[in-house]
C-alpha cells in the first residue's frame, strides 16, 4: 500500500476524482431544477446545459453555460498548477495528470463511468502545457463557431488544430499524451459524427 503515499499518484487520483465532477449536472440541477442528463443531448457538458435550461429560462441558461464552462477548465487545471508549482513534478507527470483530468471528466466515477464531452475539460489542460498550441486553436474554435455554429465542429476543429499545432511548434516533446488526448475526445463525440455525416446535428442559435 506504499503507492497511496507516493506524490505522483495523489496527483493522479486527484486529477480523476476532481475531473470527474460533473458541474454542469450539479448547477442546472440546483439552480434550474433541470436533469442535463435526461433532456438534449443528454450530456454533462457546457453546451447541453445551455440547451436544456434555454427551455426554461434563457438568461439563466447562459450564465450556468458560461460557470459550466469555466469549472470544467479550471478542474485539470487547478490540479495541474498545484502539481507544477507547488509539489514540483516531472513533465512526464504533469501529462498524467492532464490525460487523467479529461478521463474522469469523459468517464466520471461518480455517473457509473459516464459523463462529458471532454472539451472544456482538455482544453483547460492544454492551455497550461501547450499554451501556444492552445491560443491557436481556441482561435479556430471562435472562428468555426461564429460560422458553423455547430458545436462539435467547432470543438473537434480545435481539438484538431492542437494536434497539429504541436507537432508544428514543439516537434521533439513527447505527443503520445497529446495523441491520447485527442482520441479521448473524437471517441466521445462519436454519436454528434455519426449526426453530422447524416446531416442531423444541430446548430447552436
Amino acid at each position: 500500500m506504499d503507492f497511496l503515499f507516493n506524490t505522483n499518484f495523489q496527483f493522479f487520483l486527484a486529477a480523476y476524482l476532481i475531473g470527474g465532477i460533473p458541474f454542469g449536472l450539479i448547477l442546472a440541477k440546483i439552480f434550474a431544477g433541470v436533469d442535463v442528463k435526461s433532456a438534449g443531448s443528454k450530456s454533462i457538458g457546457a453546451t447541453n446545459v445551455l440547451r436544456v435550461v434555454k427551455e426554461k429560462d434563457p438568461k439563466l441558461a447562459k450564465k450556468l453555460g458560461a460557470a459550466t464552462l469555466l469549472l470544467d477548465a479550471l478542474k485539470g487545471l487547478l490540479v495541474l498548477v498545484v502539481a507544477d508549482k507547488i509539489a514540483g513534478v516531472s513533465d512526464a507527470t504533469l501529462w498524467g495528470i492532464a490525460v487523467l483530468a479529461v478521463v474522469g471528466h469523459c468517464f466520471s466515477p461518480y455517473l457509473n463511468f459516464e459523463g462529458g464531452k471532454g472539451i472544456a475539460t482538455g482544453m483547460g489542460v492544454m492551455i497550461y502545457l501547450l499554451p501556444v498550441e492552445t491560443l491557436i486553436a481556441l482561435a479556430v474554435w471562435f472562428g468555426m463557431a461564429k460560422t458553423v455554429r455547430i458545436s462539435s465542429v467547432s470543438s473537434l476543429s480545435g481539438v484538431l488544430t492542437i494536434l497539429v499545432a504541436s507537432f508544428l511548434i514543439k516537434p521533439d516533446m513527447p505527443h503520445a499524451p497529446v495523441i491520447l488526448i485527442v482520441f479521448i475526445l473524437f471517441y466521445k463525440h462519436i454519436p454528434n459524427i455519426i449526426r453530422l455525416v447524416k446531416g442531423e446535428e444541430k446548430r447552436v442559435i
